[in-house]
């Protein structure tokens, strides 16, 4: 139900056009490309840092499965 009601709100097809349209006008064609440039490296950086956190959790619970070994 929450999920028909969240669709619902999302924008259709003539609706991007228009978006689209807006978005060009304010931020002009020249610097359209930039931005991208600038979204596409944060995103790389957000995937990164997701990476990063998944092998420290992974390397963690790899050291708390390993048997403890002791020292006589």
């Amino acid at each position: 139900m929450t999920n028909l009601l969240l669709l619902s709100f999302l924008p259709s097809g003539s609706e991007w056009i228009i978006i689209a349209v807006i978005f060009l006008l304010l931020f002009g064609g020249k610097k359209i490309p930039e931005l991208m440039k600038g979204l596409g490296k944060g995103v790389k950086s957000f995937k990164e840092g997701v990476n990063e956190a998944k092998e420290e959790i992974n390397k963690a619970q790899e050291d708390l499965n390993e048997p403890v070994k002791d020292k006589k």
